[in-house]
């Protein structure tokens, strides 16, 4: 993991530069071709840089390469994490991308924090059981000009990040992927995946799983709404298009299907029909959301 950040901001302190983190920066721009690329195409598409100048300078302006903060949401996720973030650690790397990785841990009662610690991230510590608290609690403790978002139990791969840099570096100030599940999943719920992605491909919604946006866009939209339970991603989604270009990577991520496996299609149809009756009201509180708020159940294909 690359630590240039540090350095080079003290520097700015020292200098005077106003705005080192977030005003006065703007990208070099890029001719993005084919993502289906690998290797050192990879390396030349995401060697993304931001300058920084003092306000009337006629000077030249010195560069530096931009830091991307990988921030993870947590709660007891003590199995899964190591491989989430050796996934993030991977294509990070394949990029030559100055990056860090910060994992919220919201309240866990096993060892997710020391997980994660072990595996090289920094660690906040909060204690909300809610999902845009603890997505918050890491932006704010990111360093990174450019928030990817990452669930944790989620495996992303070079070309997802490479692709939504890429988008970052069009002019879009975010956007998102959809998802596919791993291991063997009930089939009703392989046709509602394929429904909803249609969907949210055509309206441009993204799923919780993976999501970025710069820095500055996520200050500007206000960041996740913390009185929802659900759906939050739908919400920044939303505040984030009034910013300004939000857009979908072409890829799918790959994130774990142990909550479809761990409960019946009765207790699935239970928690639809009660997001149809109530509507917006139904993410209000964790009543009714087991599957994200519930004890945890383990995975029946994990031995």
């Amino acid at each position: 993991m690359r630590q240039g950040r540090g350095r080079n901001e003290e520097d700015a302190r020292a200098s005077g530069w106003a705005g080192f983190r977030h005003r006065n920066r703007k990208t070099i721009p890029l001719v993005v071709p084919n993502l289906s690329v690998s290797g050192s195409d990879y390396r030349e598409m995401t060697s993304w840089e931001v300058e920084t100048s003092m306000p009337g300078s006629t000077s030249q302006k010195p560069r530096r390469r931009a830091l991307i903060s990988f921030c993870i949401p947590a709660y007891d996720e003590e199995q899964l994490l190591p491989g989430t973030i050796a996934a993030i650690k991977d294509a990070a790397q394949a990029l030559s991308l100055d990056f860090e990785i910060v994992v919220a841990d919201d309240g866990s009662t096993d060892g997710t924090a020391d997980a994660a610690v072990a595996a090289g991230a920094r660690v906040v510590r909060i204690a909300r059981r809610l999902i845009s608290a603890a997505r918050n609690a890491a932006a704010r403790e990111a360093r990174g000009d450019v928030i990817v978002f990452v669930d944790a139990d989620t495996r992303i791969h070079t070309a997802a990040v490479s692709q939504a840099i890429a988008l970052l570096r069009s002019g879009c100030v975010g956007g998102g992927a959809l998802v596919r599940f791993d291991g063997r999943v009930p089939v009703w719920s392989t046709f509602i995946l394929e429904c909803m992605s249609l969907t949210y491909r055509l309206v441009g919604f993204p799923t919780g799983a993976f999501l970025f946006c710069t820095h500055e866009a996520f200050e500007q939209s206000g960041g996740f709404n913390e009185k929802l339970f659900a759906k939050e991603e739908i919400h920044f989604a939303i505040a984030l298009k009034r910013v300004g270009r939000f857009r979908l990577i072409r890829d799918r991520v790959l994130t774990s299907g142990r909550k479809l496996r761990a409960y019946s299609v009765r207790e699935w149809l239970g928690v639809f029909a009660r997001l149809a009756l109530k509507g917006p009201w139904a993410m209000s509180s964790r009543e009714g959301l087991d599957p994200w708020y519930g004890p945890r159940r383990s995975d029946p294909e994990t031995p």
